[in-house]
Formats: C-alpha cells, structure tokens, sequence
C-alpha cells in the first residue's frame, strides 16, 4: 500500500509539474493596491502549488512592477506580446482571474473559453452584479470566490449554478514583498521610529481618472464627480485630521501622509497637512514620492498603526502585524465588507457614520496596547489566509482533473 501512495504521489507531482496557470492579473500601476494583488496570488500559487508553473499576463506591469515581481519570482514567466499570449493559451491548462473590483477581464476569460475550451475560474474578486452576459460567462467556470461575503450573496441571489462558490480574501492578504533597505532609509531620513508613528492615506470620494488616463467620461459625468468630492474632501478628511492631532499631542509621535494613488500626492497638503494646528505640523511627515507596494509594506510594518480611506494599505499592513483603520466611503463599492468577514469589524467604519472624535479615540486605545493590537490583526490575516489556502485547493483539484495523459 505504501508503495502504491508513493507511486501515485510521484505521478501527480509529475503530472503537476508538466502544468501551467495563466493568471490574469496587474489592472494598473498608479495604485499599489492593485499591484500588490499580483504578487500576493503568485506567492499563493508559489506555497499551495508547487511544481505548477504560473504565466502571468499582466494588465500593466511598469513603473518598476515587473522588476520588483522577478526579484521575488525569478522563475516567473510573462505573457505581454500578442504572441507570448497566444502561446500561453497553448501551454496553459488553466486560466486563473486574479484579484479585482470586478471580472475586470471579462473579454480575455471569453477569449480564453472561446480559444481553448480548458477550464478558468476567478480569485478574490468583487462582483456588485451579474448580467445575463457575465452570468453566463461564470456559469461555465470551475470555480468564483469573492473577496468578500457580499459578493457571494449577490452570485446565490442571482441563481449562479455550475461553478464551485466561495469567500476567498483579496489576494493582498499573501502579500509578503519588502523592500527594507529603501524603507529603512526613508524612516531614518524623516525621523520616523519604530511604533511611534501613525500612517494616514487620504482618498476623495471619486479616484480622478480623467486627470490620469484617457477615460469615456462625459463631461457632465466628470464634472458630477468632481462636485461630489469637493462637497465631501473637507468633511471626510477632517476627521482625520482629528485622528492625527490627537496622536500628535497625546503620546509625542509623528503621523506619515502618504498615497496609496499616484494622484493622491497632490491631495496630502490641502486636506491633511495644511489644516493643521502649527503646533502639530512640526511632528508630520508628507511622503512627496509615489511608491511600490513593497517598500509601503517595510514602512507600515514599523507603525504603530495605518489608517485610511483606501482599503489596501490596511491590508498591506496587517500582512505586516500592524493594526489598520479602514474609514469606507459610500462610493467605494462593497468591498470593504471584507474588514468584516475577517474579523476587524470594531477598525472599520463608515465615514457617514462616524466622527473624528471616534477615529482619535480609537487610535490612541490602539497606541496604548500595541502587542494586544498585534495579536488581534495576526489572528485576522491568519484566518483570511486560511481561507485563501481552502480556495487554493480547489484550484488545484480543478487543475488535477485537466491533467495531461501520459502514455507509456
């Protein structure tokens, strides 16, 4: 019996090791958010499949992404030309959609099921609908996790049948880049010290997009948009304000402005550093550089804590140990459920609903229990992990039962 286990154990790792996964993935570069998605997938794919080889077929990979994805996996293969697509479609056995706002790669999953035939499914994604379109295109999957429990409720509600379902958390979860020597440099210039400083991300309540890329926009939807955030930016970012004042002055510590867009720069002064009290304003930092996920993640792991308007730099720093406020804005989707479903429902809020007052409070009980705090946050990525690892396997059952034959 034994002999036979291990026979049949060197067959699947053999037939593994002849199989590839096509990750669609990296939506855009001016977010560190999307493009930790990226890593934090391959890293999963790295630990839960080993001997699978992953061909990741990037949306975007500049601003120095695919170097910092090939010093993390050297053995990663790129597709990018047309050509290096095609013969991924070839040599791939599965198509994997990777983490995101929504199926952002809807036409390249109908491409590869119209092409192929072989199986595809999607990875912590958001899914606010379904039309009869998508619908249709997710019925024919292996598998859809969401990354939050709201998205899934939308799938049952709408009667999805076929694919496997389930919650799997945003793959920033695995997320685990760091970039320490160029962290380390930042901190010691600005004067930041290890747990005595507080992280904060502004965000307005519509990301600009027309003043970063080419979008379909009408006027009339562009100027909505921006009456909407001019109507809300002092609002939502006084609160923390508060937040930051209140860290300032009671414990002597220093706050980081910093973006998790690149538009977001522009904004750090006019609605968190100007306004402030000049007694304060002496203790905060303005990061004036857009960054990478991974020297991010070496800065928010030596802070006593991140609070933001954007979802990701939470979860970069919670991957890190470092407790995370995530203040939602209505505009943001559904995604924030997920601060539920892991277990940080008292760090999470609705800037409707919630004051600075509020915010400060809870900063400083997080800064007067740090180790507390730690354990609380490791306890959650542990957990969304695990959930992660569970969809993990189903990826590698579908995978297993589109194997290649072998013949003798």
């Amino acid at each position: 019996m034994h002999t036979r286990r291990t026979f049949l154990a060197a067959a699947a790792a053999a037939a593994s090791q002849r199989q590839a996964i096509l990750l669609r993935s990296g939506w855009q570069t001016v977010n560190i958010g999307d493009i930790a998605h990226t890593p934090g997938v391959l890293r999963l794919l790295e630990r839960r499949l080993p001997g699978v080889s992953v061909i990741l077929w990037p949306g975007s990979a500049d601003r120095g992404v695919e170097p910092m994805l090939r010093r993390a996996f050297p053995r990663l293969r790129l597709a990018q030309s047309p050509a290096e697509v095609r013969d991924a479609f070839q040599s791939a056995s599965l198509f994997l959609h990777g983490s995101a706002p929504s199926i952002t790669a809807q036409a390249q999953m109908e491409e590869w099921r119209k092409a192929t035939g072989k199986p595809y499914g999607c990875f912590g994604v958001t899914i606010p609908a379904l039309n009869p379109r998508l619908q249709t295109l997710l019925e024919g999957a292996s598998f859809v996790f969401t990354r939050e429990t709201r998205s899934l409720e939308n799938l049952k509600q709408a009667g999805l049948r076929g694919p496997k379902l389930a919650f799997a958390p945003d793959g920033t979860f695995s997320f685990d880049l760091r970039d320490d020597e160029k962290g380390e440099r930042f901190l010691k210039e600005n004067g930041l010290e290890r747990g005595k400083f507080i992280a904060v991300v502004p965000r307005l309540r519509y990301t600009p997009y027309h003043k970063i890329r080419k979008v379909d926009w009408l006027p009339e939807e562009i100027q909505r948009r921006t009456e909407a955030n001019e109507r809300s930016q002092e609002r939502d970012h006084s609160k923390l304000r508060e937040a930051i004042v209140a860290w300032v002055r009671k414990t002597g510590g220093k706050a980081l402005l910093c973006p998790e867009m690149t538009y977001e720069i522009g904004v750090l002064d006019p609605l968190l550093y100007d306004p402030l009290p000049e007694d304060v304003k002496p203790r905060v930092v303005r990061r004036k550089e857009f960054w990478l996920p991974d020297e991010a993640a070496s800065i928010y792991r030596q802070a006593a804590l991140v609070a933001s308007f954007e979802c990701h730099s939470p979860i970069i720093a919670a991957v890190q140990g470092t407790p995370c406020l995530y203040v939602h804005q209505p505009e943001d989707g559904i995604k924030g459920q997920m601060w539920k479903d892991i277990g940080l429902a008292d760090w999470y809020y609705e800037v409707e609903e919630t004051t600075g007052a509020a915010l400060a409070a809870r900063v400083l009980e997080i800064g007067a229990a740090p180790e507390l705090s730690r354990r609380k946050v490791r306890g959650a990525v542990a957990y969304a992990q695990r959930l992660q690892s569970q969809g993990m396997k189903v990826v590698r059952d579908s995978l297993s039962r589109h194997a290649p034959t072998t013949s003798g």
